[in-house]
């Protein structure tokens, strides 16, 4: 990130303006006028992202798992991203997988981890192994396994309008690079989430 001070919600406002202009509308017109302020806070919801620290998400975890050393997966993450190329919507779901070594994160935090990563100008590439060096790096598990899928409109409404691609990208770490028998027990869980939803 550069060192230039941060633009004024009241500078958005007038960017949006501007853009307005540009596609060849009166951004004075009745129903334009409090759309620069309705994108300006869509744009704050959409890269929300930036303000959150993924790594702190994961700090709280828990120890009291008598042992408990098998595949934990939270399947079908819903989520929403916007390309850094054209600003164009990414939807999409993540699956992310991991082997506890001696304590395990509450589900929840798994998937404020994807949104964290999520509301930020990506690449799926990036994200997913953002997703997993994250979680590898805090709960040092044995493993971990992420697997994305999705729609990016930046291609499905625009360019070379395909609508109904998707793209599927994955990262493995640990066990789940490492075993082939454990990196097929959870593609086999991805595979059959996928042909149900």
């Amino acid at each position: 990130m550069n060192s230039e001070k941060k633009p004024t919600r009241a500078d958005v406002e007038a960017a949006v303006k501007t853009i307005i202009r540009w596609t060849g509308d009166d951004p004075t017109r009745d129903g334009l006028q409090e759309t620069p302020s309705r994108v300006a806070k869509a744009l704050e919801e959409y890269f929300r992202g930036y303000d959150q620290d993924p790594e702190a998400i994961l700090q709280k975890t828990f120890e009291e798992i008598e042992g408990y050393d098998e595949i934990i997966v939270l399947r079908g993450i819903r989520f929403e991203s916007h390309c850094e190329h054209h600003m164009a919507p990414i939807i999409g779901r993540a699956w992310v997988g991991y082997i506890p070594d001696g304590r395990v994160v509450g589900i929840s935090k798994l998937a404020r981890v994807v949104d964290a990563y999520a509301k930020r100008l990506q690449i799926q590439e990036k994200m997913t192994a953002q997703i997993a060096n994250t979680i590898q790096d805090v709960l040092k598990p044995q493993g971990v396994a992420v697997v994305i899928k999705a729609e990016h409109h930046c291609m499905t409404t625009r360019g070379v309008h395909k609508p109904g691609t998707d793209m599927v990208t994955s990262r493995m770490l640990g066990a789940f690079r490492d075993n082939p028998l454990t990196r097929q027990e959870f593609l086999a869980i991805v595979t059959e989430d996928s042909k149900t939803s």
